[in-house]
């Protein structure tokens, strides 16, 4: 066969005219891409020149050598090479830069960047533009109405309803363990914040924890698996709540012979257990709830240290990195709660387990007290231990947690 017969020229030739015309302009809108992702390339190159980062390809960016499941261990040898912050392509046209230093977050926290549209626009149909999504005078708007409702005096009535649901995760924990046994936790705790949310906030009655039986035979077998039945005993509320509130009868070791009932008593202890909130704020340190958010400049930034970037660069605030990040902390990868005795120093920006600046959660101080209750109450009736055998495997998701659940040894105490 004659190499001529290949040819475009004739292979243009036996196309019909509207053929070859619509062929023609998909070649020139093609070229015109390739051009704008060009052009868009070299734009980032000279943007982030100043920040240097691992070698990556011109085309699959730093995709080609990343594995899913190196996420975090990439970033930690990412954090200790490259200082405050580090680009990281995903693809030629398309880069986010990675901040894990303190005085980086401060710059970008204190301005009014929108979030990155790309990064949050899947969790619109879920969960619609509320506070989290909305950016600009209508997130503003809802801000300012919802911050009083979260104020510490507010909340406090609220620690009877969450100590309430606690005690129905531990009291099914006694009736699935037995001696030494194991169990894994993050159905368990994931159901009791549901519950607690539910009664906080919609004084919903319905038993999230005690209306999902399962196979005590396969507990622990499969992450997540909800189980148990309990039964709550009712005792009235608090002022705007229905009846919800479970009693207990006897003294609870620890908080006063007087104390009969956990949910008032914890309203007059929160604020005297710095040992148990220096713990949670290690934990929270080691393991914060978000990995990171991402932003948008819609101006032009200029850091401490002289470095810039223009207008219009994602950048992602690594929380997991900067709580991990060396120079920031001493033996980050250590689990030493003195980091938050009474009176220790730390940059303004080193811990932002619940982000900060003006868009920080706005249900942080209801999640802390959540977290000394459930913490409190689990440690009067259990003594717990990791399980060896069943390491948590960390997944960055759009919260941090553990692929294979969280498995842990509990002994009930006498």
């Amino acid at each position: 066969m004659s190499v001529s017969v290949l040819s475009p020229t004739r292979l243009l030739g036996s196309i019909s005219g509207p053929l070859q015309v619509a062929a023609l302009l998909g070649l020139l809108l093609l070229l015109l891409k390739a051009a704008q992702l060009y052009l868009r390339r070299q734009w980032l190159l000279k943007a982030l020149q100043q920040f240097p980062s691992p070698p990556s390809h011109w085309l699959f960016g730093h995709n080609q050598k990343s594995q899913k499941d190196q996420v975090l261990q990439e970033l930690l040898k990412r954090v200790e090479e490259f200082p405050c912050a580090c680009p990281n392509w995903l693809w030629g046209s398309r880069t986010i830069l990675t901040v894990y230093d303190p005085d980086y977050m401060k710059v970008i926290l204190g301005r009014s960047d929108p979030k990155n549209p790309g990064a949050y626009r899947f969790l619109a149909p879920w969960i619609g533009y509320g506070l989290l999504l909305l950016n600009g005078p209508m997130w503003f708007q809802h801000r300012r109405m919802l911050t009083p409702a979260f104020h510490y005096d507010i909340l406090k009535p609220y620690v009877g309803l969450m100590a309430d649901s606690v005690q129905v995760m531990l009291d099914k924990w006694e009736e699935l363990i037995s001696q030494d046994s194991h169990l894994e936790i993050f159905g368990h705790v994931s159901l009791m914040t549901l519950d607690t949310i539910m009664k906080c906030a919609f004084s919903q009655q319905g038993g999230h924890q005690t209306d999902r039986p399962s196979d005590q035979a396969e507990e622990g077998a499969n992450a997540g698996r909800r189980a148990g039945e309990g039964q709550a005993e009712e005792a009235p509320g608090f002022p705007g709540h229905p009846p919800l509130c479970q009693t207990r009868q006897e003294p609870l070791v620890g908080l006063g012979p007087a104390c009969t009932h956990v949910g008032l008593c914890f309203r007059n202890h929160l604020d005297q257990m710095p040992y148990t909130t220096m713990c949670i704020k290690e934990a929270l340190r080691l393991y914060p709830p978000i990995p990171g958010v991402s932003r948008e400049l819609s101006k032009p930034i200029t850091f401490p240290d002289g470095r810039s970037l223009p207008k219009g660069i994602v950048v992602s605030l690594s929380f997991y990195g900067l709580h991990h990040n060396p120079k920031v902390w001493r033996n980050p990868e250590v689990f030493d709660p003195s980091r938050f005795a009474p009176g220790s120093i730390r940059h303004s920006h080193a811990f932002l387990p619940f982000s900060g600046g003006s868009r920080n959660c706005i249900g942080k101080q209801f999640a802390m007290m959540e977290l000394k209750v459930a913490v409190a109450l689990t440690l009067l009736r259990f003594e717990l231990a990791p399980d060896p055998s069943r390491v948590p495997i960390l997944s960055p998701v759009i919260v941090l947690n553990s692929k294979n659940g969280i498995h842990l040894q509990l002994r009930k105490l006498l």
